[in-house]
């Protein structure tokens, strides 16, 4: 049975092209032992990794990938990098959790133009079935930057996959054309 509504189909229509993904790890420890790396694998990146596979496996692409240390500065250059691309979507992985050492969502959030406050809602609503009320502690969050979305997603293998195969896949052609407008 389709739950969607015919209205829902339609908004939706001609959105099947695939996307351009630009994928940026953040991990201080990572970093130190692999340092300026173009893909996960030369990273032991299991998250990345993860990412990288569901995305082209799904037929999108991931142009770029980043290894960078967690640090605001360096964040905050990289998402303008990944927004110079030619990428549609950006992903960060890492860096969302509580330590003092996880700024991405502070490096991040300023420079949205706007923020998409229901990602992270989902993302929780659908994690409490894996990781119960510890879904409190993951600060998930996404808006549009430079006309690309962007999605900052916790470092853990099983939430990327969670982000990647049950929100991002779904709506990103759809999320593509409304942050084009």
């Amino acid at each position: 049975m389709n739950t969607k509504s015919t209205s829902t189909q339609n908004h939706k229509s001609g959105t099947e092209k695939p996307c351009k993904f630009f994928l940026i790890t953040i991990s201080s420890s990572r970093y130190k032992t692999y340092k300026d790396v173009s893909n996960p694998e030369q990273a032991d990146d299991s998250s990345g990794q993860t990412i990288k596979n569901l995305l082209t496996t799904n037929g999108h692409d991931v142009t770029q990938y980043m290894l960078i240390n967690d640090d605001s500065n360096t964040i905050q250059n990289a998402l303008r990098s990944a927004v110079e691309s030619d990428a549609d979507i950006i992903i960060t992985t890492g860096g969302t959790g509580l330590t003092s050492h996880d700024v991405t969502v502070e490096s991040v959030t300023p420079m949205f133009d706007k923020i998409i406050p229901g990602f992270g809602e989902l993302f929780r609503f659908k994690s409490i079935e894996e990781i119960g009320t510890a879904v409190m502690l993951t600060r998930a969050t996404a808006g549009v930057t430079g006309g690309k979305a962007v999605f900052c997603l916790p470092g853990s293998r099983n939430a990327v996959r969670l982000a990647i195969e049950d929100i991002i896949i779904p709506e990103a052609v759809h999320i593509v054309k409304h942050t084009k407008d």
